[in-house]
């Protein structure tokens, strides 16, 4: 029986989600996920079981409810950067689930990058 594109995308997601694990070495994890309307991340401690810091287009104080685009993306991968910084975490591993690295995802994590989070 032919996989469903949501079972796929699970499959892919655990997939990405295991290999990194296995290299995390106690580092956060910058956790991506993206709908149709928006687009959020989380910086979380897997040990301790607690998100850090995270940042979503629908926070009214960035302006961008609704809108999922490149640009939204790389504002969420600029706050998201500067929240980590005010929780003290520089060093994380990105976590882009069963996203394809590339357009939304890749503005994030260059955005991150450029505000100083390393991965």
């Amino acid at each position: 029986m032919a996989n469903t594109k949501r079972d796929l995308f699970r499959k892919r997601r655990l997939r990405v989600r295991s290999k990194l694990r296995k290299t995390a070495n106690g580092r956060a994890r910058l956790s991506v996920h993206r709908s149709n309307k928006n687009i959020s991340v989380q910086l979380i401690d897997d040990a301790r079981g607690v998100t850090l810091a995270s940042a979503s287009s629908l926070e009214k104080d960035l302006g961008l409810v609704g809108r999922n685009n490149v640009e939204a993306a790389a504002k969420i991968g600029a706050k998201i950067a500067e929240r980590a910084k005010a929780a003290g975490v520089d060093d994380c591993y990105f976590d882009r689930g069963g996203l394809l690295f590339h357009g939304k995802v890749k503005a994030l994590a260059d955005a991150a990058r450029e505000g100083g989070l390393k991965f």
